[in-house]
Formats: C-alpha cells, sequence, structure tokens
C-alpha cells in the first residue's frame, strides 16, 4: 500500500488545486504519518510530464528521471542540515560539515538562496516548487526572510511547507498558506500498510506510536528502541526505582544515541507512559504501551490519579526545559528523583 492509499481523501485534495495552484500550502499533521511523503508525491507529480490515472508521477519521462536523481532544476527541497545528514544525503550547499555540527535548523542563508532560483525562468516551462520541511526548524530571522517571498507571489511558483507543530510557526507565515490538514490514517488502513512493510506485531507498534504508521515502522526497526528500552527499564521498577542510578544509566544512553534531541525523545516517551499509568490508576487499558498493561496496572496501585495528574503537568515543563542547553545528568536525576516520589513504599 502507498502512502497515497492511506490518505486518499487529502490526496484528491490536493489534485483538485492542479488547476489553480495557490502560492503556498502548508501541510500539518502529528509526526509520523506521511505528511512529507504526501507532499514529494505532489510535487514531483506537477513537474511530471505523464501522469497516472491516479494523478501520481509516472516515474519514466524525462522530469521523473531527474526527480529520480534529485535534480530537478525547477524543485528546490529546504531541510535542517542535520536532517540530510541522517537521510545519508548531502548537508546544505555551503556547510562545513568537517568543522561543525549539521545545523538542526532551516537557516535564513538556505532560504536567501533562493533569490536566483525565483527569478529565472523555469527550465520546462512548468511550476516551480519549493519543499520545505519541518517548516517548524525555521527560527524567527528565517522565517521572515521567508514571509518576503509568501508577500510577493511569484507565477507558477508554488511553496509547500509541511508541518508537526503549526503553532510554532508565526501566525503571518499561517495566515499566507493554505492549510491542508492531514490526520492519522485509520488503525486498519495503518496496520494493513505496516504488515504490507513487513512489521510483525502491526498492533503494538502502531499504539506504541500514537496511530503513527511510518513512527510506528521507524521504532520497528531503527535504534530508537535502545533509548525506549533504557527508559523502561528504570520507570517499570515503581517503589524499586533508584532515581540516581536510574539517572546515570540513563545518561549514557543518551549521551551515546547519535541521533539529535535524545533527551526530548526520552521526555516524549516518558509522558506517554505517564499517560498511560494515568489510565491505569482509574482502571483503564493503556493507549500507547499495549504489552505492558499488567505492570502499569500493578504499579498504579502504589500510586493515585491526583499524584499523577500532578506529575504530568510537571512534565510538560520538563519537555520545555529539554529543549535548552542544560546538563542531562542532572536534569535526569531531578525527573527521576520527582517520579520516584510518585510511589508508596508501604
Amino acid at each position: 500500500m502507498k502512502i497515497i492509499e492511506m490518505h486518499h481523501v487529502v490526496w484528491q485534495q490536493l489534485c483538485a488545486r492542479r488547476q489553480q495552484l495557490p502560492h503556498a500550502l502548508l501541510i500539518s499533521g502529528p509526526r509520523g504519518i506521511g505528511k512529507f511523503d504526501l507532499a514529494r508525491a505532489f510535487a514531483e507529480s506537477l513537474l511530471c510530464e505523464n501522469l497516472t490515472d491516479s494523478g501520481e508521477a509516472c516515474g519514466k519521462c524525462l522530469a521523473c528521471g531527474w526527480l529520480a536523481q534529485g535534480n530537478h532544476p525547477d524543485l528546490r527541497r529546504l531541510q535542517p542540515e542535520v536532517v540530510a545528514a541522517d537521510a545519508g544525503g548531502a548537508v546544505a550547499e555551503g556547510s562545513d560539515a568537517g568543522k561543525k555540527k549539521p545545523s538542526q535548523q532551516i537557516t535564513i542563508d538556505q532560504v536567501r538562496g533562493l533569490d536566483d532560483f525565483l527569478h529565472v525562468g523555469t527550465h520546462r516551462h512548468g511550476a516551480r516548487l519549493v519543499l520545505l520541511n519541518p517548516a517548524e526548524a525555521m527560527n524567527r530571522p528565517t522565517a521572515n526572510a521567508l514571509l518576503k517571498s509568501l508577500e510577493e507571489p511569484i507565477a507558477n511558483t508554488l511553496f509547500i511547507l509541511v508541518t508537526s507543530e503549526p503553532s510554532r510557526l508565526l501566525p503571518t507565515i499561517r495566515s499566507r498558506c493554505q492549510a491542508v490538514p492531514v490526520r492519522c490514517p485509520t488503525r486498519a488502513l495503518a496496520g494493513r500498510w505496516l504488515s504490507d512493510a513487513g512489521v510483525r506485531d502491526a498492533g503494538d507498534w502502531l499504539a506504541l506510536a500514537g496511530g503513527a504508521p511510518l513512527l510506528a515502522l521507524e521504532l520497528s526497526v531503527s535504534g530508537e528502541r535502545v533509548l525506549l528500552d533504557s527508559l523502561l527499564a528504570q520507570v517499570s521498577r515503581g517503589t524499586g526505582l533508584d532515581a540516581l542510578a536510574a539517572a546515570a544509566n540513563l545518561d549514557k544512553t543518551v549521551r551515546a544515541e547519535k541521533r539529535p534531541a535524545a533527551l526530548k525523545r526520552v521526555i516524549d516517551w516518558a509522558q506517554k507512559w505517564l499517560f498511560d499509568l494515568t489510565l491505569a490508576s482509574e482502571g483503564l487499558p493503556p493507549r500507547y504501551f499495549l504489552p505492558q498493561g499488567p505492570l502499569l496496572q500493578r504499579l498504579a496501585q502504589t500510586t493515585d490519579t491526583r499524584q499523577l495528574l500532578a506529575f504530568n503537568k510537571k512534565a510538560l515543563q520538563y519537555r520545555a526545559q529539554c529543549e535548552q542547553p542544560l546538563n542531562s545528568r542532572l536534569f535526569l536525576e531531578d525527573f527521576f528523583l520527582s517520579y520516584a516520589r510518585l510511589f508508596r513504599t508501604s
């Protein structure tokens, strides 16, 4: 099953815009549901010279050949350098990867680098496309630089912005884009897509990913399980938790993690764990950690809903703090000391 089949309604909405393209689209939705793949498929279909009956790029024409090689002259893709490096691609032109870490932001220089591209004629006399993902990776100066292009639209030019966090974008950016919301596919469609991809226990992975099939696939095959299992090994201890030892053990895993924002991802998982633990305290089944359902029920017997709700609120503060420069060991010690206080020892 293809991504566009999981999002058939949204794909049809995008195809309907071909006759009168806006100057900017904002495709938004939860992480890991295939938004970028959908946006890329639409961009490729706009450049293809021989569309299929379903409106997809044919994959055979000259334009599709350029797309396959990643060098179509009428398409520019803006993304953080670290995303390109993670995907195995080259970092942005002009970066000095040997001397500094790849940027986790879309930089103002990347946006300014579009000037020549936007003000020359297209090579195939068709659309000119800028695909920007993830849009929330723009800081304010970068967003303001992009805003100038959005405020003065150029004929036959389409900006496609993809984001998992539209609230982080400037209101002026959002107001100049046509919104294309994308929701999680149905569990049946997502489960079928995962099964087609060879994922076993698709339902468990899908629950862990909050219904996002691409995230579920990533979890099933990637090193993210190392980070998650390290966290679960500690939070599962309940009254037997040694907070300082837990922080030390998890800090080693965080420091060894090669992908960006490891601490942020730890807190994301911790928030999901706390959500399920809160459900268990009310006698309800888990939403994310299905195999750990019995364990969650046992842990819930040594705490109460009031304390858990209070700690859920505190976890929001941890989530904000972990995006700032900090000492990960001290941060985790504070987290686990607070978590340990949830559980009664008698």
